[in-house]
């Protein structure tokens, strides 16, 4: 019977001039010193009412609590209210090692939504997605529940279990049942790609205190084997970091803006800009995106299509185009609000919006529908000329290299990642492409050499 406390205060607190998501259009009401006073006064007394008028014994402090809880809640689905406990948690959190199951969620529509799991942890290996919606935590209906509320009932002691209702799009909802873990995040893991390791794989599953380093860890490892390109994956990385983001944005350009970030004053405008020394070289470079890419993700992601840097692949990303900090009390308690929002070096926005590959590479399975050599080719051709190739060692090489024309079970089962496998495919080729001009010019400063010998 608590929650009519709640209730009752959670409607008290808009009056202190919050507005909802759906409101922002409505003028805004601003109200006079006096005015202000006059609805704290009332808060007070609604507050006294509901304590001696209720029919249980009211927990004076968690009422308190809601109110403020509820106050920032309806200023968007990111900002709340940070008990003491609630505060060291979103510390120990940030410092990359937590306890939970290891996922990233927001409010919407009245239930929690899933932004994207995090890699090995007890949501990603029990099958959740980015969009997946959370309806019920241990049989509890999630409706009413604020976010902060919502991950501190998914939060516990590791060992113990805890249910979670999935409704998954166009399937049938079901109930999970998930064990809790210590969640020790590495933000970044590296490793060669391709048929000859010879393209740099970086996964940047969060950005956190450590990433920086760890990614310019990653790119002096890669740069070592000489990889020929770069693909940065960070499909389903809901974030972290403005700081991390800048930082290992940073490591892949030159120079030119990488995020500009404005407040409520339009004159409030802080701008970061890369510094000289791209860690890779100018290689070329795939960013790999998909719907789970949030916020500091779509930050890289962003700047590196903006500054013309690399080709961004995959699918539309989240569009968290906001900044939070946390503004403490001196009793450990804090407030997490929205301060900012960010743009893209070209200006743009993508709050709500997102940002859009410059390929679009949905999720899918592979299903050959054209073998390699078709029976019908100008070879077949009765008398065709036979291919001149005085290269005949390099000829038996590449056919002794070649693959056999039927997928294989992994790949018809949709079990490899193709949108990956894609990604390797354009590094590959943007590679060969740097190649053929290094070599024309060569050969262009070749024949300039040529023609001035000449007229000497």
């Amino acid at each position: 019977m608590k929650k009519l406390l709640v209730s009752v205060l959670l409607s008290v607190s808009v009056m202190f001039g919050a507005i909802s998501a759906e409101k922002k259009k409505e003028p805004i009401n601003r109200l006079t010193d006096e005015e202000i006073y006059r609805e704290l006064k009332k808060f007070a007394l609604v507050f006294q009412s509901a304590r001696d008028n209720f029919v249980e014994e009211v927990d004076e402090k968690k009422a308190l609590e809601a109110a403020m809880n509820g106050m920032l809640a309806a200023l968007d689905p990111h900002s709340s209210y940070l008990t003491a406990d609630e505060m060291k948690d979103f510390t120990d959190k940030s410092s990359g090692s937590f306890g939970g199951l290891g996922i990233q969620i927001t409010a919407d529509k009245g239930v929690i939504r899933v932004i994207s799991p995090i890699d090995d942890t007890p949501a990603e290996r029990a099958g959740i997605k980015a969009g997946d919606y959370i309806t019920h935590i241990d049989d509890e209906q999630v409706g009413g529940l604020t976010l902060t509320q919502a991950v501190k009932k998914m939060k516990g002691k590791p060992g113990t279990k805890v249910k979670l209702t999935i409704m998954q799009q166009g399937k049938e909802p079901k109930t999970i049942t998930l064990t809790r873990d210590i969640i020790k995040v590495k933000s970044v893991k590296h490793e060669r790609k391709g048929s000859d390791e010879d393209v740099g794989y970086i996964r940047i599953s969060d950005f956190g205190a450590t990433t920086t380093r760890e990614l310019r860890e990653a790119i002096t490892a890669l740069e070592k084997k000489k990889v020929k390109g770069y693909i940065i994956d960070v499909r389903n990385n809901p974030g972290g970091y403005l700081t991390a983001a800048i930082g290992a944005t940073d490591a892949f350009l030159d120079g030119g803006d990488i995020v500009s970030t404005r407040g409520r004053d339009k004159k409030d405008m802080d701008v970061a800009r890369a510094k000289p020394g791209d860690l890779t070289n100018g290689k070329p470079m795939v960013v790999l995106v998909n719907h789970g890419s949030a916020s500091a993700s779509e930050i890289l992601a962003g700047a590196i299509q903006d500054n013309g840097r690399g080709i961004v692949m995959g699918t539309q990303t989240f569009g968290k185009g906001s900044v939070q900090q946390q503004k403490p009390f001196a009793d450990g308690t804090a407030i997490h609000i929205t301060v900012a929002r960010y743009y893209t070096p070209s200006g743009n926005s993508i709050q709500g919006e997102g940002i859009t590959p410059d390929i679009e590479v949905l999720h899918s399975k592979v299903e050959v529908l054209e073998k390699r050599r078709d029976l019908f080719s100008e070879a077949t051709l009765l008398g065709a000329l036979k291919k001149d190739d005085k290269d005949s060692a390099k000829k038996s090489k590449d056919k002794d290299k070649g693959k056999d024309d039927d997928v294989s079970d992994e790949e018809s089962d949709g079990k490899v990642d193709y949108q990956l496998n894609r990604a390797i495919d354009m590094v590959h080729a943007m590679a060969r492409l740097e190649q053929r001009k290094a070599e024309s010019a060569k050969k262009d400063a070749e024949k300039e050499e040529k023609k001035d010998e000449d007229k000497s």
